[in-house]
């Protein structure tokens, strides 16, 4: 409940409740601090997502940074996250699939592999301007799939709006038979590295929830 001169107050009843915002149109990472409790603004960055890096570790945590400074200036007295994520496969980044054909050439090479989703993580406190950066790796394990699951999985169109080709919180969750580390950074943010990084700013998690 707000406080008596009409200032919101956070879950312990302090009224300095930092805004926390979202530097993507990323459906899921939004749905993911939602569901945590929290309430970020959104503001898409529309950067290029084309980067010379000859990683994957490299390309997400450029592009996350990327992200983050372009709309930095438009974002007083806030915490700021960006993200990016790529799947890594072979050693080949891959990111959302520009087309079905693209896509079903895609899953007919994750089916029964495991492959590693790289996230990018910047943040960044506009009041005191400290940031933190880091990168969480979460390797998925896929089911061996059919081509009539592979083709009707992309003609659901779920594949491509998703880096790698694929969500754990839609259909593709029948065809991820594993996680090894964050499942939130599956969907493109993971809560827990998120939770460090507030910590290295002096921020608990904690006052960013909204009752």
């Amino acid at each position: 409940m707000p406080a008596p001169d009409g200032r919101p107050t956070d879950r312990a009843g302090r009224t300095d409740r930092r805004e926390l915002v979202l530097g993507s149109g990323s459906a899921a990472r939004l749905r993911l601090l939602r569901e945590a409790g929290l309430r970020p603004a959104v503001i898409v960055s529309g950067v290029d997502e084309d980067v010379d890096a000859v990683d994957t570790p490299s390309a997400v945590m450029a592009l996350a940074e990327r992200k983050g400074r372009a709309i930095v200036d438009r974002c007083p007295d806030a915490l700021v996250i960006a993200c990016d994520s790529l799947l890594d496969l072979d050693g080949r980044r891959i990111g959302k699939p520009s087309d079905p054909k693209e896509a079903v050439e895609l899953w007919r090479r994750l089916s029964g592999r495991s492959a590693s989703l790289h996230t990018g993580h910047w943040l960044t406190d506009t009041r005191t301007g400290s940031v933190a950066v880091d990168m969480a790796r979460s390797t998925v394990r896929f089911a061996t799939l059919s081509e009539a699951e592979v083709r009707a999985y992309v003609a659901t169109g779920e594949p491509l709006g998703a880096a790698g080709g694929f969500t754990i919180d839609g259909y593709g969750s029948a065809f991820v038979e594993s996680i090894d580390g964050s499942s939130s950074n599956v969907l493109g943010l993971s809560m827990p590295l998120f939770r460090r990084m507030l910590l290295r700013l002096g921020i608990d998690i904690t006052q960013l929830w909204w009752p």
